[in-house]
């Protein structure tokens, strides 16, 4: 397709090659400052705080980044000082160095607590932190993670919310982008859900919550961007780690994971191979009741449901990165994951009349077994053009494979009973072409410019096939039955301007893009062809300005406007079947919501944290429920309702009472109203909910960490005509190292009350239904860790050297 480039684009490229002649017609009278952080282990220390001053004056604040690096970029010549704070270390103040005579300094710091191995230090490294309009969640922190799926992980993070469709809201707001490495993995609702439940958190270093992304993100999700950030490791030389964990809950649950890498000269080599076997249980009942025009009761549907699944999952990546030069590095990724899921039902629906006597009883079992396959490719390359321009270019190819098969046996109970017999098969391939490329231009002081472009295009194949047994043959059934074929075209340019002056931190940023989408569903003998196209575009724009007060306070205000696109599912107008009285189904004339964001947030230190936000969403995503009195049929399918207005306030607060306890605590309110038509009336709710989440770590007896944490949710809402009723749970570990330091043996256990449900009321036409959701999450595993390999000794050596160059050119991983 040839993109039409807008006006803005034209002016947007021209600004662009005028910065870049510009700067690079500049002399460089600016350096770089490093500072390496370690702990008396020699241990790299992470997300440390480095402030530095000049006269006493505050000029800059940089956090270290996972190795424990802090940059500090374009500083001129002169005596520095440094004061580096961290949560679990003593605040260190150094003496004057003179710049640029030292560029490179090596500090260490001191434990606010007797941590005397590797594995104490670990467990030491908080678990949530706040870094400039983001929460970062460092997974392997906490002990309760041990044996967890990452959707696990997430239904139990700040401000996350997993509702009973798999749908994953944040910071009480609807409709997430979900990233893996900052790649958009492309799915949403049951396929999402099914990516992110098979996913080993061993898997995950870290997770990133940011409401408000920069324009460099896609504009989609109107509640932000969660990047879960896998494990790697550039250290030189051959090293790795093996890790193996066994749960039981009703049922047992296994999964290992082995994480290699090998460094040396030009080449990285790193593959990433994990592999899980889990059976789990979902007990749902629902009790719907059904009523006439007068709003008098006219009958109900009492309905208990138990699904058994079992889980086998494989997930492997695999890649090199070869440094071409100091100046260019050439990476290459593979990846994979299949997932094996077999489940069966029983469920039992009884209808009662009015008076509550009984009518009628259906006995349904269901089986399924559905196989998710994908497979993916990227291309990846960095180029350092100067010291002070950089560009990117990233080739992404994806493909899923998805299988399902289903078998449903219908059959009333009684002497005039009867038996119905139904299957289907709904196999869908989903393939993705991804190109990326961004320019960094740093000049000036203290600005950079960051421009790029992205082109996806996304193609989808999903056939339904039901078919009914009628006692000799099986006939097709042409009105559930459906073939959809769905393109999707996304072209994006977009640029952001970062720049420091004294006490200020600006980000500003702009974002383009154009969908373009096709889909066709072909018709059948009793159903005719039907297509649709649509063509729509928008500004995004975004940023930040964050004031710094003080070396202890700073303020930050972000804005954004973003966007959801309806799932190509949620377009598909074919019919799901989830039980003899419930099916799903699509709506093809679904638009996309719009919202704009906006938070002040103030932080002290990494003590406490608070925010204020405001957001608004424009033809908001709902689901919709339609009513048969006569059949008792309910429909669901999903469309816009009108608008939603989200006002929070959230506050986060890290301490450590005595030098053997650390703790968080988080607290997030919301108070939400939706407006909109339900289909059949206008329809206004609203609702005040509180997310409270609370996490101790404990160091005792010189060797072992132990951690006890919860959260509580009060009553919430998602959609129009749904309310959550409140939920929870709390969760106990401990670790200690083994096998000389280089092991580490966890054990927790997982909803120790088992109080962690999912209970609800929905209002439909005519028609409401309460429901209650119970799984296997009260689970108890053990997990090994075991850390091999030795890395090569790296001579110390002053900044902008090969080494640091390679370092600044990165990889694509």
């Amino acid at each position: 397709m040839v993109l039409s480039l807008p006006k803005f684009t034209c002016v947007f490229i021209s600004l662009l090659l005028f910065a870049v002649s510009n700067a690079q017609q500049q002399k460089d009278s600016t350096a770089d400052f490093t500072v390496s952080l370690f702990n008396e282990q020699s241990q790299s220390i992470p997300s440390a705080t480095v402030a530095i001053l000049q006269d006493g004056k505050l000029i800059k604040l940089v956090i270290a980044d996972t190795n424990g690096v802090a940059v500090i970029e374009n500083i001129f010549a002169g005596a520095y000082t440094f004061s580096i704070t961290h949560n679990s270390y003593e605040t260190l103040n150094t003496s004057a160095y003179l710049f640029p005579e030292t560029n490179s300094i090596t500090i260490k710091l001191k434990p606010t607590a007797t941590l005397l191995n590797e594995v104490s230090v670990s467990a030491k490294k908080p678990f949530i932190q706040n870094v400039q309009g983001k929460t970062i969640l460092n997974v392997d922190a906490s002990v309760l993670n041990i044996g967890t799926t990452v959707l696990e992980v997430l239904e139990k993070s700040p401000g996350v919310m997993v509702d009973k469709n798999g749908g994953i809201s944040l910071k009480g707001k609807s409709g997430v982008l979900v990233l893996i490495d900052d790649k958009a993995t492309y799915l949403s609702g049951a396929e999402l859900n099914n990516l992110l439940s098979s996913m080993n958190s061993s898997q995950v270093e870290q997770i990133e919550l940011i409401p408000n992304p920069p324009a460099k993100y896609d504009a989609s999700g109107n509640a932000g961007v969660i990047n879960i950030k896998t494990k790697k490791n550039k250290v030189k030389g051959f090293n790795g780690s093996v890790i193996l964990t066994a749960g039981q809950g009703v049922y047992s649950k296994k999964n290992s994971s082995l994480v290699l890498n090998y460094r040396t000269g030009k080449f990285n080599i790193f593959l990433t191979y994990s592999t899980a076997y889990n059976k789990y249980f979902t007990n749902i009942y629902a009790l719907r009741k059904y009523y006439n025009n007068s709003n008098l009761l006219t009958a109900v549907l009492d309905q208990p449901t138990r699904f058994k699944s079992d889980y086998f999952t494989n997930t492997i990546k695999t890649g090199i990165d070869y440094f071409i030069s100091t100046k260019t590095t050439l990476g290459f990724v593979l990846g994979g994951n299949i997932i094996h899921r077999k489940a069966g039902s029983n469920a039992t629906a009884t209808w009662f009349d009015e008076s509550g006597l009984q009518d009628s009883t259906v006995l349904t079992t269901s089986t399924s077994n559905n196989y998710f396959k994908n497979a993916s490719i990227n291309v990846n390359l960095r180029h350092a053009l100067t010291p002070k321009q950089d560009i990117a270019v990233d080739i992404d190819g994806l493909n899923y494979k998805i299988t399902n098969s289903q078998n449903f046996n219908n059959s009333l109970q009684g002497p005039s009973g009867y038996t119905e017999i139904s299957r289907g098969s709904l196999p869908a391939l989903l393939k993705i072409i991804s190109v990326k490329f961004d320019h960094t231009l740093h000049f000036g002081k203290a600005n950079v410019l960051l421009s790029g472009f992205k082109s996806s295009h996304i193609n989808t194949d999903n056939t339904a096939a039901y078919q009914n047994f009628d006692g000799a043959v099986w006939q097709e059934d042409h009105n559930k039955s459906n073939h959809f074929l769905y393109k999707e075209n996304i072209n994006a340019l977009y640029t952001s301007f970062d720049t420091e002056h004294k006490r200020f931190n600006m980000q500003a940023g702009l974002r383009y893009e154009l969908t373009n989408y096709n889909a066709h569903q072909l018709g059948n003998l009793q159903q005719k062809d039907s297509a649709f196209h649509k063509m729509y575009s928008g500004l995004f724009p975004s940023g930040f300005l964050t004031y710094q007060a003080d070396s202890s306070n700073s303020f930050t205000i972000t804005v954004g406007r973003r966007l959801d696109r309806p799932a190509f599912q949620s377009l598909n107008p074919f019919t799901f079947i989830i039980n003899k009285y419930t099916y799903e189904t699509g709506n093809p004339f679904i638009v996309p919501q719009y919202s704009w964001n906006f938070e002040l947030t103030h932080q002290y230190r990494e003590f406490l944290t608070t925010a204020i936000s405001y957001g608004v969403i424009k033809n908001y995503f709902s689901q919709l429920f339609l009513t048969d009195t006569v059949t008792g049929l309910l429909f669901y399918s999903q469309g816009n309702v009108g608008r939603t207005y989200n006002i929070g306030f959230s506050t986060t607060l890290v301490l450590s009472p005595v030098k053997w306890w650390s703790l968080t605590m988080q607290a997030l309110y919301n108070y939400k109203e939706l407006k909109g038509f339900n289909g059949t009336t206008d329809f206004r709710s609203d609702i005040n909910q509180l997310n409270i989440n609370l996490r101790n770590q404990f160091n005792f007896l010189k060797i072992y960490t132990g951690e006890l944490a919860g959260f509580y949710t009060t009553r919430a809402r998602n959609d129009l005509q749904e309310v959550l009723y409140p939920t929870g749970q709390v969760a106990l570990g401990i670790s200690r190292p083994v096998i000389k330091k280089k092991g580490t043996l966890k054990i927790s256990v997982r909803d120790i009350f088992y109080a962690k449900s999912m209970e609800g009321f929905t209002q439909f036409n005519k028609a409401t239904e309460y429901f209650y959701i119970r799984r296997d999450s009260r689970v108890i595993s053990l997990g090994f860790t075991y850390r091999f390999g030795k890395a090569y000794k790296v001579n110390k050596r002053a900044a902008g050297g090969a080494d640091d160059e390679i370092e600044r050119v990165g990889t694509g991983r």
